[in-house]
């Protein structure tokens, strides 16, 4: 945490980043890609910035509560949120007229009050809280606490450019501090504030702002060079150029996604790291799957998820989201995981991966496909990353090998006439 309170221009941008998030509706991510364009900040401003906001999204009932406010208030509340953020770390509050209006008594009977509710505590909202529960049972409270923390920052080197030690001494000498991770050869900790997107290493695509947890998805395919691999839900393209990577760009590696925009962006990425076997393509309709019907040897299926694996990194997720959305999106994994599978040759693998902790879309999900499939598919081995016991974001990945052809039907789609 800060030793120093925010300046007051500090401040102000923290109350800005809370005021897009929580009054407009932008991700985090937006509101400080917006707030940080219009000022020239250091990167050890930005940072701080970032520590502060993500802080209070992270626990957004228990600052709301601490002062005084609604959540339906907190958009125009910033600057309450603020000061009780500063008088919670035991910092002096910034001079504002919030501070002047502040009531230390009132705010150390609310935080007697909040102290002896854990979930409030640990800034979880009820549905998630009883979502939690009913699904991990004992191991919730552990994890929902982790889910509460600063999330580390790590790289991931692109091994098409440099290697562990080269990219090590380069970050060096542009003021970037480093370290190994423990059993992930692919990783790098940073641990200062530093600009990494305005290093020159990372403009010459040497390496990836990536999690650690994210890191061990891609290498779980056990991809070689030379094979035909798809990326099915590339998305941006991250867990696309690790594989390109892992690869050593020999073969053919397909990447498809549901929105242009984002194969766009991978192009782009692509270029810069210097992947030159990633082909993009958009899926139009069911018939671009169907026409890959066993051709792949490697298919990675990151479906999309209720993404609670990366709640300290998207706290503003879990102040949108509500259980009502579960089944929605593990009716649309199963419908991927059920039809992006043909495209796996008899004898080649899958992985089934999502950044979620929960079992429903996970373990169980696959326990189902494998069901239902009746012996065409078999698990080779999954793994579940936790955040409360790796300090990494929340990852699960299953991979599976497909043992034959199968002809099950499969129910007609709404997007099966010519694209």
């Amino acid at each position: 945490m800060l030793k120093n309170s925010l300046s007051v221009r500090q401040a102000e941008l923290v109350v800005a980043v809370l005021s897009d998030v929580l009054g407009t509706g932008a991700t985090l991510d937006r509101a400080y890609a917006r707030q940080f364009a219009e000022v020239r900040l250091a990167p050890s401003e930005q940072a701080n910035i970032a520590l502060v906001t993500g802080d209070i999204m992270r626990r957004l009932n228990l600052y709301t509560l601490l002062a005084g406010v609604t959540q339906d208030e907190a958009a125009v509340a910033g600057w309450s949120l603020v000061c009780v953020w500063h008088q919670f770390y035991n910092l002096p509050l910034p001079p504002c007229p919030a501070a002047d209006l502040f009531n230390l008594k009132n705010y150390e009977s609310r935080k007697a009050t909040a102290r002896n509710l854990p979930a409030l505590w640990d800034g979880c909202p009820e549905w998630l809280d009883a979502l939690g529960e009913e699904q991990l049972g004992d191991a919730w409270p552990a994890e929902r606490r982790a889910l509460t923390q600063h999330p580390k920052r790590y790289l991931r080197i692109n091994t098409l450019k440099c290697n562990v030690e080269t990219l090590t001494q380069r970050l060096i000498s542009e003021r970037v501090n480093v370290r190994p991770v423990p059993g992930i050869d692919s990783a790098l900790e940073v641990l200062n504030d530093a600009a990494l997107f305005r290093t020159d290493a990372f403009q010459e695509g040497w390496f990836e702002q990536q999690d650690a947890g994210s890191q061990q998805i891609a290498a779980y395919l056990d991809v070689q060079p030379g094979m035909r691999v798809i990326d099915a839900c590339a998305g941006a393209g991250g867990k696309t150029l690790h594989l390109a990577a892992l690869m050593q760009g020999r073969g053919r590696l397909l990447a498809l996604d549901v929105e242009q925009w984002k194969l766009d962006n991978l192009k782009q990425r692509a270029r810069r790291a210097g992947a030159h076997n990633v082909e993009t393509r958009l899926i139009a309709s069911s018939k671009t799957i169907k026409r890959l019907k066993e051709s792949a040897d490697r298919v990675l299926l990151d479906v999309p998820c209720s993404g609670l694996g990366v709640l300290k990194r998207n706290p503003d997720a879990k102040w949108r989201d509500t259980a009502e959305r579960l089944p929605v999106l593990m009716a649309l994994q199963a419908d991927i995981l059920s039809r992006y599978s043909k495209m796996v040759k008899p004898g080649g693998m899958l992985v089934y991966a999502t950044c979620s902790i929960l079992p429903c879309e996970n373990q169980d999900q696959v326990a189902k496909f494998l069901a239902d499939q009746q012996g065409a598919f078999t698990l080779v081995r999954e793994r579940s990353i936790s955040p409360a016991q790796s300090g990494f974001d929340g990852f699960y990945m299953a991979l599976i090998r497909r043992e034959s052809t199968t002809d099950l039907p499969v129910a007609a789609t709404a997007d099966d006439s010519d694209e």
